[in-house]
């Protein structure tokens, strides 16, 4: 079990942000097209997490041309480049599937000043 535990630990990302739930982040993907690689961001706000250590997601959420648009990412993944916290979101939500009903301000998470971007 301990040699499971660390292989995990040699894989994990080890300067990540704080992230928690209502939080509007910055999500950096490395894309392949071709045979160069880019940099592409997804901006949205987390509404799950799910999954502990190196198997660790997070979901975020954003509207695109009216539409919402949900992805799944593997915190830990060689594919995600970095994740950076935009604005600290003030939930009292494990989940917030709630949001995929609402539209407009009504989908605005309120903003935790009391809190830090580390």
């Amino acid at each position: 079990m301990d040699i499971i535990r660390a292989l995990e630990q040699e894989g994990m990302k080890k300067n990540l942000p704080n992230l928690k739930i209502g939080d509007y982040v910055k999500v950096n993907v490395k894309v392949k097209e071709g045979n160069r690689e880019r940099i592409q961001a997804f901006e949205g706000t987390i509404i799950a997490m799910r999954g502990g250590g190196i198997r660790k997601t997070i979901t975020v959420r954003r509207l695109s041309f009216g539409i919402g648009v949900e992805r799944v990412f593997p915190v830990h993944s060689p594919k995600v480049d970095s994740i950076v916290i935009i604005r600290r979101g003030k939930v009292r939500r494990a989940k917030l599937y709630y949001l995929r009903n609402r539209v407009g301000k009504g989908a605005r998470v309120k903003e935790d000043i009391g809190a830090s971007k580390d």
